[in-house]
């Protein structure tokens, strides 16, 4: 049931996007979209205006594969999810909460088809994908579907809360309690994410959502930004700056002065007006599913969803090259229970191994020393010569002398 605002809802939106300075491309790409009005820009129209019947777009993607194929991918999927959106929401009567949700984790997984089938067809750019964060926002509602490790804050009286949780490896590494988020912040591998657009022919779209108040801001960035500046320092420039567009520069300008080592991509956007509750202390922020009463695992889209990945760049992301089994996005992540079990079996198939090995080792031992033990003394009579002649009954027996068998050499 929808428990959207009859009152009106303002945003104010800018973005921006740079190369960074370490990249020679960016690889970056991001999109904001009136979806009632059909315009994707950042014309005046678009930067301040009021939510429409078919919801509001922002997106932000983080290309990879190397050469021209991350931007390809990055561009690809904007286009892709903004035509998908378009065309599912401006038909027929205004979509209600639910139908808005799953238009969104469609388009994503839409985008994703479209790239892996892109990349199978085109061998040269065989790995090219692209992290999304795509928000909509509808009423008072944003819906969000996070594929990746780009991310989405939500600052609210100055304090920022990151309301998409990243599919990356230190973030299970984090939630298994093998590490600190500081200690993550500072690892060799926290460019590892486990999913992305296009790599693989599915994925597992992370459907979420976050109601809204009166001056919150969102911010949607590319781990340019957030892996060089932190949250409460992206919370306090938005909070101090009233201009968005100078906003996203100051927030850029940050990332860069702390090494620039990516390329950096942020949307920034405000929501005012009386369709809005005030903000209290006990609304909830934060990373929350969004259950659809359809959904049943992976969502099938043209023709289903993508898996883990790990940007491999220049000191950047790498996407996971192990078997999709060993991750969540297609399937899942193995828990910890299930690691244990896995690594118990192996040792013990490893004694296994190192027992049989050592009782084969004695049975060669023994069986050789069998062999070469010498046989005991024996006494044997020696026969007569046969150029002799048999002797004479007169004739004294002939003494037997006992002989010495040698032993056999082998």
């Amino acid at each position: 049931m929808s428990t959207r605002p009859q009152k009106s809802v303002i945003v104010h939106v800018s973005g921006r996007t740079d190369v960074g300075r370490t990249r020679e491309h960016n690889e970056d790409a991001f999109i904001v979209a009136d979806l009632t009005r059909g315009e994707a820009s950042l014309s005046p129209e678009v930067r301040t205006h009021e939510v429409g019947d078919r919801g509001t777009l922002f997106m932000v993607a983080d290309g990879m594969g190397g050469a021209a194929a991350g931007e390809i991918a990055s561009e690809m999927a904007v286009d892709i999810v903004q035509r998908e959106l378009l065309d599912t929401v401006t038909e027929g009567a205004p979509p209600n909460d639910e139908e808005f949700a799953t238009a969104i984790k469609r388009a994503t997984a839409a985008a994703n088809s479209h790239i892996h089938a892109f990349a199978v067809e085109h061998p040269e750019y065989r790995g090219m994908g692209t992290t999304a964060t795509v928000a909509g926002l509808m009423g008072d509602t944003l819906y969000l579907a996070q594929v990746g490790d780009s991310r989405a804050y939500l600052v609210r009286g100055g304090v920022g809360r990151q309301i998409t949780k990243d599919q990356s490896l230190m973030q299970k590494l984090i939630e298994a309690g093998e590490m600190t988020e500081e200690e993550a912040e500072q690892s060799e591998r926290r460019n590892i994410i486990l999913q992305a657009l296009g790599p693989e022919a599915n994925i597992k779209v992370d459907l979420t959502h976050q109601k809204v108040r009166r001056g919150d801001v969102l911010v949607l960035c590319s781990d340019g930004l957030s892996g060089q500046v932190r949250v409460d320092e992206i919370a306090r420039v938005v909070s101090e700056e009233r201009d968005l567009a100078r906003a996203c520069q100051r927030l850029i300008d940050r990332a860069n002065e702390s090494g620039g080592p990516d390329n950096i991509t942020v949307v920034v956007a405000r929501f005012e007006g009386e369709g809005l509750a005030s903000p209290v202390e006990s609304d909830d922020v934060g990373h929350r599913t969004f259950p659809l009463s359809t959904d049943s695992g992976p969502t099938p889209v043209v023709d289903g969803i993508g898996t883990a990945t790990t940007k491999e760049m220049p000191a950047a992301k790498r996407i996971n090259t192990l078997p999709p089994e060993a991750f969540v996005l297609t399937t899942s992540i193995p828990d910890d229970n299930a690691a244990r079990r896995r690594s118990r079996g192996t040792l013990i198939a490893m004694l296994l191994l190192l027992m049989m090995l050592a009782a084969a080792m004695w049975w060669v031992y023994r069986t050789a020393q069998r062999v070469i033990t010498p046989a005991a003394p024996a006494s044997t009579p020696t026969a007569a010569p046969a150029s002799q002649s048999t002797p004479s009954a007169t004739t004294p027996p002939a003494t037997t002398v006992p002989a010495t068998s040698a032993p056999t050499a082998h």
